[in-house]
């Protein structure tokens, strides 16, 4: 059985309803691809075993093919392997696929208003979109039962794939982040957030626990204190807002706290915004390494609104840049050319594919380290007073070299600087790098823009030189 293995669609199928020209096959086919899934789409595979569907209701009528529907839905349904599934508009006039929905997928509605509906479809051969007033009938009817069954609905498949997983990107959010957690909420902010513009727009009165910013937060006192400060309950909810390292140890002490509390991410960066926040995992730094003690705990949700980076200084933005360039290598598209709040959207719908495709980083989710080798190397090399944003920029120079791919991309959006650190200090710390083995650092690289590749093993004189290209004389 499919058994869900956290919020939204992970370790369950991806249902797709909606009204006839709502896109539900082109969109579910995009949304399979990028989160690496099957697709089934039930009218397409009706066809294929049955014939036409408007011959099926020619010669067999509506009941029979409402009939073969279903059987094909609960096939569809029963498999051991996550997919996405999109359904034909009226699979839903079913009480047991409704039923089989709620037990066995995470559905969303795919919106559309009904003139757009009919532009679509009055010029197929679809046999209910013949007359015009009998199509928006049936709009009408049926919208109460794609609401019942639909725990999301989106517009497209960046929509859909945020929505599978809690993640909510819209200006404007932020201020109801705390009344959906309140009551029995506790904050965990980064302590420069108090006296913002916005701060006061966040909603209820609940407490509000410090941490401080950057790498300090990340660190066994720091957890330590926020498990003897917390005032949760089982039932309660710990509410993180601020930067990466914010979500890191905030998320890391709700994992553990009475063996794991519901959290909700707020990140108010642009790299949490388009990365940290995303995917679920938690951690801590030790003195030999960033994020060795940590585990994977899934938010309830992420709350991602742009506006709050209205108030983000430029450095900080800058470091933000660096993780969107990268998921733009990754996608193979210029995601940093576009508007802002366009682009924390996409960045943040190919992080969530990623991860409903690998959650737990066994295999394709190791992508998104791309740079991060050399970059976590340069960091620990630092003291970790070298910005994790600047890092990232540096190893993605390292990466691109080492695939012989331009790097003019990262040159003139993120403008790195070589680095002052001991080169033998940084060449130790990529040796003891997580993700290698035997003390050989596996790297993620790429055959081209969209096409990457990981666990990539290099000769060690061709690695070492490219991490000694990123370190000043």
């Amino acid at each position: 059985m499919v058994t869900a293995v956290g919020p939204g669609a992970l370790g369950r199928h991806l249902a797709l309803v909606g009204f006839m020209g709502a896109g539900k096959s082109t969109v579910g086919a995009r949304v399979a691809r990028l989160a690496e899934r099957p697709f089934v789409d039930t009218d397409a595979e009706i066809e294929r075993r049955h014939g036409p569907i408007p011959a099926l209701f020619e010669e067999r009528g509506e009941p029979e093919f409402r009939r073969l529907e279903e059987a094909l839905v609960t096939e569809a349904l029963a498999r051991d392997e996550p997919a996405v599934v999109a359904l034909g508009g009226g699979a839903i006039l079913s009480e047991t696929t409704r039923a089989l929905l709620r037990r066995r997928a995470f559905v969303v509605r795919l919106a559309v208003d009904v003139d757009t509906a009919w532009a679509r479809a009055r010029r197929s051969d679809r046999p209910l979109a013949r007359d015009e007033a009998s199509f928006r009938g049936l709009f009408g009817e049926r919208a109460a039962l794609y609401a019942d069954v639909a725990e999301a609905e989106a517009a497209d498949a960046d929509g859909v794939l945020t929505a599978a997983l809690a993640v909510r990107v819209a200006r404007g959010s932020l201020a109801g982040a705390l009344a959906a957690a309140a009551p029995g909420a506790t904050v965990v902010a980064d302590e420069r957030l108090p006296g913002l513009a916005w701060w006061d727009d966040l909603g209820p009165d609940v407490p509000v626990l410090a941490l401080p910013s950057g790498e300090p937060a990340k660190t066994l006192d720091v957890v330590r204190r926020l498990w003897e400060e917390l005032g949760v309950g089982r039932d309660g909810t710990v509410v993180a807002i601020g930067g990466g390292t914010t979500l890191d140890a905030a998320g890391f002490a709700a994992a553990t706290y009475l063996r794991g509390v519901d959290w909700i991410a707020v990140p108010t960066t642009l790299v949490g915004q388009v990365d940290a926040a995303i995917g679920g995992k938690t951690g801590i730094d030790l003195a030999k390494g960033k994020n060795l003690v940590g585990g994977f705990h899934l938010p309830r949700a992420v709350v991602v609104d742009p506006d709050v980076l209205a108030t983000l200084p430029g450095a900080e933005r800058r470091q933000g840049m660096a993780e969107v360039v990268k998921t733009g290598l990754l996608t193979g598209r210029a995601l940093w050319e576009l508007p802002e709040e366009e682009m924390v959207r996409a960045c943040a719908a190919f992080k969530c594919g990623v991860v409903l495709s690998d959650p737990y980083e066994r295999g394709r989710r190791a992508i998104l380290n791309l740079g991060h080798t050399f970059a976590h190397a340069l960091e620990a090399a630092s003291g970790y007073g070298l910005a994790h944003g600047d890092a990232v920029a540096l190893g993605l120079l390292a990466a691109l070299r080492l695939s012989g791919q331009p790097t003019d991309v990262v040159e003139d959006v993120l403008r790195p600087q070589p680095v002052r650190v001991d080169r033998e200090t940084a060449w130790a710390a990529l040796g003891r790098d997580k993700k290698g083995r035997a003390g050989r650092p596996r790297l993620v690289l790429l055959r081209a823009p969209g096409e990457p590749e990981w666990g990539v093993e290099l000769p060690e004189q061709e690695v070492r030189a490219a991490l000694d290209a990123l370190i000043a004389d």
